[in-house]
């Protein structure tokens, strides 16, 4: 399947009717079950990644890689690097949108993947400062980078388009699905991670325990990678891309032409986020720096809060489905506005405060984040939506999240745990404005 393909051939039936339904025909059918069950694993992989990167960067980089620094200094510069990734997303699809148009989409999702694995993969063979000295910080820099632009280039838009093809009154339900995958992933990768931290020995775990993630996740991928490709290659996924739905358009064209939309985008769905990080990075460097707590016991804790997160994911598609996505947006950005005003704070409330923090926080989460996806992908034109909402998602991830973890903590060391709510403030006015600011919102998010 390559960008040249005409878009002249529409399958009878329409685009959403043949996506949804499954009424395909042909080698290589699946259903809507599949489908949905593929777009999670994908997502779960990605966000795997994602978390074995995170929390290594509070318990593990700070000590291995700027040992010179003090405790707080060594994770706000590991958390400097964790932002990097979210930098080199949008270039990620600058990079991978010429081999989608020219090779395929096939072949981009499977160099993508195998770069994002590899980088993943590679974390684990990262020699401390004490053997390379500050070779170590720049090796982990590199394959930081390497990671931001592979997950620019493994945008395969079903999760837009599994909202934008929904049946009429579900498409609430349908944005929801790809969202299950953060809270799959931040369980998976927590309970590795405490199990380690709890089993093993301080030495054994810093001397390899804390690899062992990193090469589970590569393992993960090429699980997801296959996932995805029976995806590709249905002729679901075929009528969708003859019909111009998934077919590329040139980055900087597209960026040019669909800015105000594109800006738009990046801040609508910016309060859940920067509430994103805020509940699962940087809660577990502040207990981590902060309190005498062990990391393997707050790991529990964030495991079982984001079994509530996909929980409350679920339930916002039934919500969103009845009073409508718009609505349900607002009034979750309103709810995080105030939730910034005090929530933090709990965190040094002890463990009921922080149990009550993360609870309430992925609660909040779950309903706002799991109809974040794909939220105005509806207001780009045909020919440039698929370019359009990968952008889109890139420049929300860099701006609402990707430096959520430093400038939180930054906040909260110098002026106390209130200030960090600052940003979250921030980011749930950002929603707001967007919401009210874009006028055709109303009509194209139901």
């Amino acid at each position: 399947m390559t960008g040249n393909r005409s878009a002249a051939t529409t399958p009878t039936g329409g685009v959403g009717s043949g996506f949804i339904t499954g009424n395909g025909s042909g080698h290589g059918l699946v259903g809507p079950g599949e489908i949905a069950i593929g777009v999670i694993v994908g997502r779960a992989s990605e966000y795997f990644d994602f978390f074995v990167y995170a929390i290594a960067s509070v318990l593990v980089f700070p000590r291995l890689v700027f040992p010179d620094y003090s405790p707080v200094a060594a994770t706000m510069l590991s958390f400097a690097i964790f932002a990097l990734a979210f930098v080199a997303r949008p270039f990620g699809s600058l990079l991978f949108t010429p081999i989608d148009r020219l090779y395929g989409r096939q072949v981009k999702l499977t160099i993508a993947l195998f770069l994002l694995g590899g980088s993943t993969a590679a974390v684990a063979f990262l020699p401390d400062h004490a053997t390379i000295g500050v070779w170590s910080g720049i090796l982990l820099t590199a394959l930081r980078l390497g990671q931001g632009l592979a997950l620019g280039g493994s945008w395969d838009g079903l999760s837009s388009l599994l909202a934008l093809n929904a049946p009429p009154g579900r498409r609430g339900w349908f944005a929801m699905i790809p969202q299950l995958g953060a809270p799959v992933g931040l369980i998976v990768a927590s309970g590795l991670f405490a199990f380690f931290v709890e089993k093993l020995s301080p030495a054994d775990f810093f001397d390899w325990g804390w690899r062992y993630p990193f090469f589970v996740a590569f393992a993960i991928n090429v699980v997801a990678l296959f996932a995805r490709l029976r995806i590709v290659s249905t002729p679901e996924y075929t009528a969708l891309f003859e019909s111009r739905e998934l077919q590329p358009s040139p980055v900087i064209a597209t960026a040019r032409a669909e800015a105000r939309t594109i800006l738009l985008g990046t801040f609508a769905p910016l309060a859940s986020f920067a509430l994103f990080h805020m509940v699962t990075v940087f809660p577990l460097s502040w207990v981590f720096l902060f309190t005498r707590q062990t990391p393997a016991r707050f790991l529990i804790i964030e495991s079982a809060s984001a079994v509530v997160g996909l929980l409350a994911i679920v339930a916002s598609g039934v919500i969103a489905d009845r009073v409508g996505r718009r609505k349900l947006l607002g009034v979750s950005a309103g709810a995080i506005a105030v939730f910034s005003g005090f929530a933090p704070q709990l965190l040094d409330g002890g463990d009921i405060g922080e149990v009550v923090f993360m609870v309430l926080g992925f609660a909040l989460l779950g309903v706002s984040f799991g109809q974040s996806s794909g939220a105005i992908t509806s207001n780009f034109p045909i020919s440039r939506r698929y370019t359009g909402a990968a952008l889109t998602t890139d420049l929300a991830w860099l701006f609402g999240a990707g430096f959520a973890p430093l400038v939180a903590l930054a906040l909260a060391y110098q002026f106390g745990l209130l200030a960090a709510g600052g940003y979250l403030l921030s980011g749930a006015i950002g929603t707001l404005l967007a919401l009210a600011l874009n006028k055709d919102l109303a009509g194209k998010i139901s």
